[in-house]
């Protein structure tokens, strides 16, 4: 047996309605615990995802300091606010809700809270000292996974993305409600469930960490998403299908947390960084150059992946025809074009997707910055 580790989340609860009996599943986390900070964002909270759980927190006799400025592709400055109002409350644990970049800033406000070291030294991987508060993280979307990865991404400057990647920011209970994900409009269920195929997707060809236990995540997670996506798009209140989105999410965050994904992630960072497009997006319109690009040395990897899902002549051509067909059932972008993005913004991002080393080294092929811009160009 070839050499590898494989780690996850300790605490797993999933089940409609999870989300209204926080207090007693997170009762041994809670145990001594007076206050506490929830992070979330304004759209979450007007919507009232929010309201069971700061019931169940406040019935429990817990103060509560809501923080609800989370913005898509988090700014630095922001989680640093975040971090600076949940300190002088005196929180002693952090509660993520909502999509992932609710997720990524309830993780590093956690951290900052219960360790000295300055955020501008913790991206990169393992490279945080210290430890964090506890943290429970309760997702809203069926996408990012996360809510099992320890992973964080902000935004620093204005169009650069970091991320800090420690298992540190493993969290100690991860809540799956599917119920919080019934009101979620069709675009965001369709970009959050393509996002969660690509994760799968990119771990199974992953091409440093790949092992056994991630393949089998991937391929299970990949199959619940692919049966679910087009259901759940066209019925909202599939609570079926909601529930498989939710569990292949959170089934390719974990495969996806230990054999790290590639390129398509990288080049996506850009449209995210400079247009602020949704993170799934930006990975639905970079998947299938960046498939053909790494074909020659990954085929046989992506006709196994065709061939998990049935799909007729199981190969690369199929699998990457299968993903443009969900992606125009579903009704998002194909097109760069269509998200603002032009001909002279391809060479910066192409710049900027070639700074994210620590992605690009899991490509099944080597990355350039001829193929990246390539990469764009064909599909502007």
């Amino acid at each position: 047996m070839a050499t590898f580790q494989f780690r996850t989340v300790p605490h797993i609860h999933a089940g409609s309605g999870s989300a209204t009996e926080l207090s007693g599943i997170a009762a041994p986390l809670l145990a001594g615990v007076e206050r506490v900070a929830l992070v979330t964002d304004q759209g979450v909270r007007k919507a009232g995802l929010i309201n069971a759980p700061l019931d169940e927190l406040k019935a429990a006799g817990l103060s509560v300091l809501v923080l609800d400025e989370v913005i898509a592709d988090p700014p630095e400055d922001m989680v640093l606010a975040a971090t600076a109002r949940a300190r002088e409350f005196g929180a002693q644990l952090v509660i993520g809700i909502g999509g992932g970049s609710s997720l990524d800033t309830a993780k590093l406000v956690a951290l900052l809270l219960g360790s000295d070291q300055p955020l501008s030294e913790m991206y990169g991987v393992n490279k945080v000292r210290g430890q964090r508060l506890p943290l429970i993280l309760i997702p809203t979307t069926a996408g990012t996974g996360s809510e099992v990865t320890p992973i964080s991404v902000v935004t620093v400057g204005e169009t650069t993305k970091m991320g800090v990647n420690d298992p540190t920011l493993y969290a100690d209970l991860a809540v799956l409600d599917a119920a919080l994900t019934i009101g979620l409009p069709r675009h965001v269920t369709a970009a959050t469930g393509i996002d969660a195929m690509v994760h799968a997707i990119e771990a199974y060809t992953s091409a440093i960490e790949k092992n056994p236990v991630s393949d089998a995540l991937a391929l299970a997670g990949l199959k619940k998403l692919h049966g679910s996506i087009e259901r759940a798009c066209l019925d909202g209140s599939d609570m079926s299908a909601r529930e498989d989105m939710l569990l292949g999410a959170l089934l390719a965050g974990q495969a996806f947390a230990n054999a790290p994904v590639g390129a398509v992630h990288a080049l996506a960072y850009p449209l995210g960084g400079i247009f602020h497009g949704p993170h799934g997006l930006s990975h639905s319109l970079q998947l299938p150059p960046l498939v053909g690009l790494h074909a020659p040395a990954a085929e046989a990897l992506y006709t196994q992946l065709a061939a998990h899902l049935d799909l007729a002549g199981a190969s690369t051509e199929a699998l990457v025809d299968e993903m443009e067909r969900i992606a125009e059932v579903v009704g998002i972008e194909t097109r760069l074009s269509q998200v603002g993005v032009s001909h002279n913004d391809l060479p910066k991002m192409a710049e900027d997707a070639m700074k994210v080393e620590r992605l690009l080294k899991n490509n099944p092929r080597p990355m350039t910055l001829e193929a990246a811009h390539a990469c764009y160009e064909s599909v502007l």
